[in-house]
């Protein structure tokens, strides 16, 4: 049996709900009525719609104010929300479509208008979910193409350690480090993508720990000081001179500034510097912010944004396609710390990614 879809209607004055109630009767549609925007969103977290029908003029939080909670959510923000309101004007218009509204009524309402907006956002909504439910798959069947690929991958790093403790001439043994190295590095990235899909699944446990991130940043910035020099690349920490113990996870923290040191790194010509700054505000929410500057090629405005998109993919060096999927762990990570990343431009060349904890 076809599972009705699913209406709520938000509304301090219950005549309001019974006229929708009215208009969308033969429609088929499971309507729900709630008369504030604090109890629409206590539900939500146990339930969701197909649809929000969303009144402006509401006590405690107004229609405008309770659209906008419920966009700032991930799991919450794909809901079709139409704004209602007996207010004609464009400024209301303005502000709801601000909060994150996708449709507009104003009262009194056409019975003939609205039930053509509820369709309209109900096909929006079975696309979204159609797309999603095809994400997912495509992502599961990855998941399953990483996790058979390491087995192979051990017997790899085996096989290579156990041919570099035997007897090999030096052009061989050579030729078994450049494998083995390789090798690491493939497990390495097989570990990210499965560290990733956990992320995105909500089935990775942080691991908090006390860590001094001055401490922290000195070791990961020791460990590319070779690869720096090789390109003739400065690489400059601007740590307080009193460091700050945070709680965080160690281990993907590291991750995390590997990732943007070697991201800095690969976009900086020769001759150039990279600056990796920490400062612990005071008077502010956030702990510490890590500035990563370097002088490369910088960014487009364009894919500041999206760049943190997994397989979102963005020039960060001329002739080169990098993809996201660094980028968007880092994002995964920070946000699991309560933290944000952003990137900007740094004057007059390069980039500025900054991550706020």
């Amino acid at each position: 049996m076809e599972r009705k879809q699913s209406v709520w209607v938000v509304d301090d004055e219950p005549n309001g709900f019974e006229v929708i109630e009215l208009l969308l009767r033969r429609e088929g549609y499971h309507l729900t009525y709630f008369n504030s925007g604090k109890e629409v969103l206590s539900q939500l977290a146990s339930s969701l719609p197909d649809v929000i029908l969303l009144d402006v003029m509401m006590p405690e939080i107004d229609g405008i104010e309770t659209c906008r909670r419920i966009k700032a959510n991930s799991q919450w923000k794909p809901i079709p929300i139409i704004i209602v309101t007996a207010l004609d004007s464009k400024e209301d218009l303005a502000r709801s479509l601000a909060a994150g509204a996708d449709d507009f009524l104003t009262k009194p309402i056409n019975g003939v208008e609205l039930r053509a907006r509820v369709r309209s956002m109900l096909r929006i909504k079975q696309q979204y979910d159609a797309l999603q439910a095809s994400v997912n798959l495509r992502r599961d069947l990855s998941k399953l193409v990483v996790e058979d690929i390491r087995q192979p991958m051990s017997t790899v790093l085996l096989g290579t350690h156990l041919l570099l403790q035997s007897n090999l001439d030096t052009k061989d043994k050579e030729r078994a480090e450049m494998i083995h190295k390789a090798g690491l590095e493939i497990d390495t990235i097989i570990n990210g993508l499965l560290r990733l899909a956990k992320m995105e699944s909500g089935k990775l446990v942080l691991n908090p720990v006390e860590v001094d991130l001055n401490e922290l940043v000195e070791v990961v910035v020791e460990n590319f000081g070779a690869i720096a020099n090789s390109k003739q690349i400065q690489l400059i920490t601007k740590l307080p001179q009193q460091g700050r113990w945070l709680t965080i996870d160690a281990e993907l923290f590291h991750r995390l500034l590997d990732i943007l040191i070697t991201n800095a790194i690969q976009s900086s010509p020769t001759h150039s510097t990279i600056i990796l700054a920490i400062d612990y505000p005071e008077e502010s929410e956030k702990k510490a912010i890590i500035r990563f500057t370097d002088e490369g090629v910088g960014i487009n405005k364009d894919l500041q944004q999206s760049i943190f998109t997994q397989y979102e993919s963005g020039s960060l060096i001329r002739g080169t396609s990098q993809i996201g999927l660094g980028l968007a762990f880092c994002q995964m990570v920070v946000e699991a710390h309560g933290g944000i990343i952003t990137i900007e431009d740094n004057q007059p060349q390069g980039a500025v990614v900054i991550v706020e904890i």
